[in-house]
């Protein structure tokens, strides 16, 4: 979801692939009902989950798409999207706490082996890293709790993988949820 963006990829698309592009959110008619209080607000990030995670799993889901954001998308039974919460993305508080801290340095984000870390960079990692399976873990729990029914969560998106093997709130790891919707 990066307008600025989008200007430059009509143009690719016209002149390279001589076709005019389909734009979530301008000119794509989805089938998605969309089910908030302000459906012009809706990402089309979130939308195309919705539409991409309903083809392939029963509902109703919980989509967790971590990226720049990471987002908790809510899918009805029926494929509606129902809303959800947003929340910064692992890379964007990583940066922030480098950016923020002088003396702390830029470090990869990985699953470390102790939560207690021994040294600044395995503190960082793991405060992040065991810091956003908390934030997932907490908040499905907490999505699931107020939805009042039965849920199946998949995770995608771009550092999704990151987590697989991490958690058994996840049900699925799927990658392909976006580009499919």
């Amino acid at each position: 979801v990066v307008p600025q963006s989008i200007f430059h990829l009509r143009n690719l698309s016209r002149r390279y692939l001589h076709t005019e592009p389909l734009v979530i959110g301008e000119n794509a008619v989805l089938g998605v009902e969309i089910r908030i209080d302000k459906p012009s607000e809706a990402g089309a990030d979130r939308l195309v989950n919705a539409v991409g995670a309903h083809a392939a799993y029963p509902g109703p889901l919980i989509v967790v798409d971590s990226g720049t954001a990471t987002n908790f998308d809510v899918i009805a039974a029926d494929g509606a999207f129902e809303g959800g919460v947003i929340a910064p993305g692992i890379n964007l508080s990583m940066q922030a706490l480098h950016q923020a801290a002088a003396r702390l340095p830029r470090v990869a984000i990985q699953r470390p082996k102790c939560v207690i870390g021994r040294d600044t960079v395995t503190a960082m990692q793991s405060g992040v890293f065991w810091g956003y399976m908390a934030l997932i873990e907490g908040m499905i729990d907490r999505i699931r709790g107020e939805y009042g029914a039965e849920m199946t969560v998949v995770a995608t998106g771009g550092v999704a993988s990151l987590f697989e093997g991490s958690t058994d709130k996840i049900d699925i790891f799927d990658p392909d949820v976006t580009i499919r919707g």
